[in-house]
Parts: C-alpha cells; structure tokens; sequence
C-alpha cells in the first residue's frame, strides 16, 4: 500500500452540474464514474465538493452515500457566489498540499481555466494533477496545465446524452431495425457474468493509467475500491486466486509470473475473443451497406448484438461500443470516420 498514490480530490460541483446539464441534453450529474475511474489510479483520501447546495438538493444527497464532504458556499445579496468557491477551493487544495505531504495527486473536477494558475501551482509543489471536465464545457486552457485530463462524459458508466431532434443522418437500410434484446448489457448482468466484466474493465483501466503491470494483488484491491463489499466466495471461489485462475480459462484474462510468488501478472488477451468481435463487426457492417458505403455508429450495436444475442464489448475490457469499434479500426477490420453532416461515427467494412 505505501507505493500507492494518495489522491485528494476536489470538485468544482456548480460547474460540473451544470456543464452535464447544459451540454449532455439536460442529464444529472453523476459522481460514481469518476469513484471508479479514480480508484483505479490510487487510494482516494480527500474528497470535496463546493456549492452553494440549496440549488442542488438531490445531488446533495447522492455526493453523501458517496462519502464527499460538502463544503457550502452560500449565495448572500451582492456577492459573487461562484468566485467565493472557487477562491475557498483554491486555498484549501494549497493548505492541504502543504499541511499533508503524503498525498501525492490532486483532482481538479472542473472545466473552469480560473483554476489553470492552481494546476500550475501544485505540479511547481511536485503533486500529480489530473484534471476531469465535461467535454463541451472545458476550456482549452486547462487540459493541457494537468497531468491528465479526463472528459467526463467519455468515463465508464456515463449514460450517452440523447440525440437532439435537429441531428441530421445518413438513410439506414430499408429493413426496420430490430428491438434489442430484453437482457441487454447496459442492465446489471449477474453471477460470474457480471464478474467477468468488472474485471476486465478494470483490468483495461489499470493498464491505460500505469506504466508498470498489473498484479492480482493490485488488482484486488482496485475491485474493493470501486465495490467495498466485493467477496469472491460471493461467485463460489475460496480465493482470489482461483477466481482469476477460472478467468484465464474462459480467456477473459491471461497470467503470467509476477514480481512476487503468489501474486502474478494479469492482462487481457491480445488475441483470441477480440479478433472473433471485430469480425463479427466487419461482417455486420458488410451486411447493413451490402458490400458499399457506411453505417452511422449510432444503432450499430442493436445490429451486432441481432447477429450474436451474447456480444458486450465490456467483456472484452472495452469501456464503450466507441471504443471498440476504433480498436477494430486500428486492427483493419473497419474504417471510422467522424462525419460532421450527419453529426456521427461512420462505419465502413475494410476492403
């Protein structure tokens, strides 16, 4: 545990909620994407949020079972509330760099390029900054001043805002598109399933943000993070180490020896399942243009799952179907291409 990074973790709440609303077609906030994707980076210490929270009752409450300490800024007659926040956020994240020099890597939850001069700040005092913003609500400034930025809204678990009536698309096929089937993996899977998934979505996450491999031991105590309550005698394993054992069977991960006995390597398969879904991908979209032209991504993945009901690219350690389908761009399987007519992905099967 002593070579992990300690994180504080200070959100701007107004400007978060609001971007979320105003730019992601009027969807709450939600703070447990950011608990995942930050519990794969360190051990989270600090967390803080800052508004005046009469306007934002309901999400007072979710930010609560989610252990933030709520600091209130009141709006009062003649001042300006949303600079009092951000001042009283900006002195406290100094103070607490100062006063507790184990904490090693700061999060900025803002898109505000006023905290550009604190970003500044913290890496001149050698702490880690990592930025998270909503996309269209970031400035361009303060990407750029962290360590890393993380869009909010391209985060594990964020729901995809809904299509405004005014988008424009390219004709689909003439057949009709099928309703997608009723145990779609957008809903809780169950059991081994839902298990096979966390793991390889965390396994993906921890290879994306360290440099170094991941172990069952780091691995381990990234599920507890994002699930305090996780138990693999829950999915009928006696340890950890059979629980991964019987993954690597179903070649939804791979072990090898690891810097210590007992504690091996674990990663996801280069190969195997992977190849198999692009495939299946290739041949969906050759299906759907009929050998010529492209598909809009959006509904693709009701046409995929049409073909192969058991298909989740979570399962593939993937975060999202766009992800995906640009790994199966990079492998040659597809081409994807951003069209501004038609305010989407295309899709096209390679040659």
């Amino acid at each position: 545990m002593d070579q992990e990074e300690r994180i504080a973790l200070f959100l701007d709440y107004e400007n978060l909620a609001l971007g979320a609303r105003d730019h992601r077609g009027g969807m709450a906030f939600d703070f447990r994407p950011i608990a995942d994707a930050l519990a794969e980076r360190g051990r989270v210490v600090v967390r803080r949020a800052y508004a005046d929270w009469s306007f934002f009752d309901e999400d007072r409450r979710m930010l609560t079972r989610s252990h933030v300490e709520l600091i209130e800024m009141p709006q009062r007659m003649g001042a300006t509330r949303k600079n009092a926040a951000d001042i009283k956020m900006a002195v406290d994240a100094v103070e607490l760099a100062f006063e507790r020099t184990y904490i090693s890597t700061f999060v900025i939850c803002t898109g505000d390029s006023d905290f550009t001069p604190l970003v500044h700040k913290l890496r001149e005092l050698n702490k880690r900054v990592i930025g998270v913003g909503v996309e269209k609500s970031t400035s361009a400034l303060l990407p750029p001043a962290c360590d890393e930025f993380l869009f909010y809204d391209r985060l594990e678990g964020v729901d995809i805002a809904p299509e405004r009536g005014r988008r424009t698309r390219p004709a689909r096929p003439a057949e009709p598109e099928p309703a997608p089937p009723p145990a779609a993996d957008e809903e809780p899977a169950r059991d081994v399933d839902s298990l096979s998934v966390l793991v390889a979505q965390t396994v993906a996450g921890l290879q994306g943000s360290s440099s170094g491999t991941v172990t069952a031991s780091t691995l381990k105590r990234t599920l507890l993070r994002k699930d305090p309550t996780f138990s693999e005698p829950d999915y009928g394993f006696r340890t950890f180490g059979e629980l991964l054992r019987h993954l690597a069977e179903e070649n939804v991960i791979e072990l090898a020896d690891g810097p210590a006995k007992g504690d091996p390597e674990v990663s996801l398969p280069e190969h195997g399942d992977r190849e198999v879904a692009f495939a299946l991908l290739r041949s969906v979209v050759l299906d759907l243009t009929r050998g010529a032209g492209a598909v809009p991504l959006s509904g693709l993945k009701p046409q995929v799952r049409r073909a192969r009901p058991d298909f989740s690219e979570k399962k593939l350690g993937y975060r999202s179907f766009l992800q995906f389908c640009r790994a199966a761009a990079t492998r040659g399987a597809v081409q994807l291409e951003w069209s501004p007519d038609a305010d989407d992905y295309l899709v096209a099967a390679t040659a």
